[in-house]
């Protein structure tokens, strides 16, 4: 067996209803002063409704920072620390999606009244050092998995992205609430569900870091991920299915937290970042062409994972499962009513090149892919998604 390290968030709790008892877990942990950091849309749809009373009953001072946006830059998470410092908060709360859980775990690093770093003096891989506040993370998605990974993803320029990678960004506790995602949309329940499969999928076939572990979380968030999509997405009231989501989403970033993503991600983020593409939905774009492109070169463990996600699979050789796991992949996003193709998402076919120029960037991803992916062989498979 291979030597390996596994890292995780401290503790999880995972229950219908426990965000309204954040108050009482902040308590615990001795804060007086809490900074949320969350989107105006969770402000506007009333989700801290039910969680801020709690402060104000136990005495204990609250702010609000919720200005983060997909993809967020830099001059988010500047804002977010400066609100921090300004009112001496003592533990930070990350309640949303994973832009705002990502900016969260920056301000608990970089608002630390010991901290001597800047925001550029980190990114990268173990840059980190010193201290955090406290850090609680709320998801509002399943699809993330943020609040157990130990990375923060920033936009730094018009069109590019850099990553923050330490120990130190792993929370101390995790909340699994379902009630937080019952009024999702459709649309956003679909990319962010996929998402986490890629997650799992990505891990169960990471080349450098892929451990038993990760293995095991994989296979698990795969099987319930692909058991309760449909229900989470088309019935979106389904507590049991949404709180299985948000599970299935836990353990898939548990996978890929240590035994990382690759190919997939790294060609979605430029279409997050030349289009604005949500992540998830620029996951599942090219997630059937990366896996067939893959294949050759993991066609064993694909065919490992086809029983856990495709319906009524039929017996058979490894190619013939990796076949069925393609097929399923690629029925995804219409089951779910998001577009299949790049075109449809408005990715302009002119644009093809510089897509896989800027992909190729994405090193600290490609090098965990099964297969070696070349310029050409990036811009083979933008062309087969189109």
């Amino acid at each position: 067996m291979s030597s390996f390290s596994f890292a995780t968030t401290a503790r999880i709790l995972c229950e219908t209803g426990a965000a309204s008892r954040l108050a009482q877990l902040c308590r615990e942990r001795d804060a007086q002063r809490v900074l949320i950091v969350t989107d105006p849309g969770i402000t506007q749809l009333g989700l801290l409704g039910d969680v801020l009373p709690g402060f104000a009953d136990t005495g204990m001072s609250v702010e609000v920072f919720d200005q983060v946006v997909a993809d967020p830059p830099e001059e988010v998470v500047f804002a977010a620390v400066h609100q921090a410092q300004a009112m001496n908060a003592q533990l930070i709360i990350g309640f949303g999606g994973g832009s705002s859980m990502d900016v969260a775990k920056l301000v608990a690093l970089l608002a630390h009244p010991h901290t001597s770093q800047s925001l550029n003096e980190i990114y990268g891989v173990d840059n980190a050092r010193g201290q955090r506040l406290p850090l609680i993370q709320v998801p509002t998605t399943a699809g993330t998995g943020s609040e157990v990974t130990q990375i923060a993803i920033i936009t730094t320029g018009e069109t590019t992205k850099s990553g923050v990678v330490s120990p130190l960004l792993l929370p101390d506790l995790a909340v699994l609430d379902a009630e937080l995602t019952l009024g999702l949309p459709p649309a956003v329940t679909a990319a962010t569900g996929i998402d986490a499969m890629v997650h799992a999928i990505e891990a169960y076939t990471s080349k450098l870091k892929k451990n038993p572990l990760s293995d095991m979380l994989a296979r698990k968030a795969l099987r319930l991920l692909a058991n309760n999509l449909d229900e989470a997405v088309h019935n979106g009231s389904n507590r049991d299915a949404r709180q299985a989501m948000m599970l299935g989403s836990l353990l898939a970033g548990q996978a890929f937290a240590n035994a990382p993503v690759a190919a997939v991600h790294a060609l979605a983020y430029p279409l997050g970042g030349h289009f604005h593409i949500p992540h998830g939905l620029s996951n599942a774009l090219v997630l059937p062409s990366v896996v067939a492109f893959n294949a050759p070169a993991t066609e064993s463990l694909y065919a490992e994972l086809a029983p856990l996600l495709v319906p009524d699979c039929q017996p058979g050789d490894a190619a013939s499962l990796t076949d069925q796991l393609i097929t399923a992949l690629s029925q995804l996003s219409p089951r779910c009513n998001l577009p299949s193709r790049l075109r449809d998402a408005g990715v302009p076919e002119s644009s093809l090149e510089l897509l896989a120029s800027e992909a190729m960037l994405q090193q600290r991803l490609l090098v965990n892919n099964p297969r070696e992916v070349t310029e050409a062989d990036a811009l083979a498979i933008y062309r087969q998604a189109y």
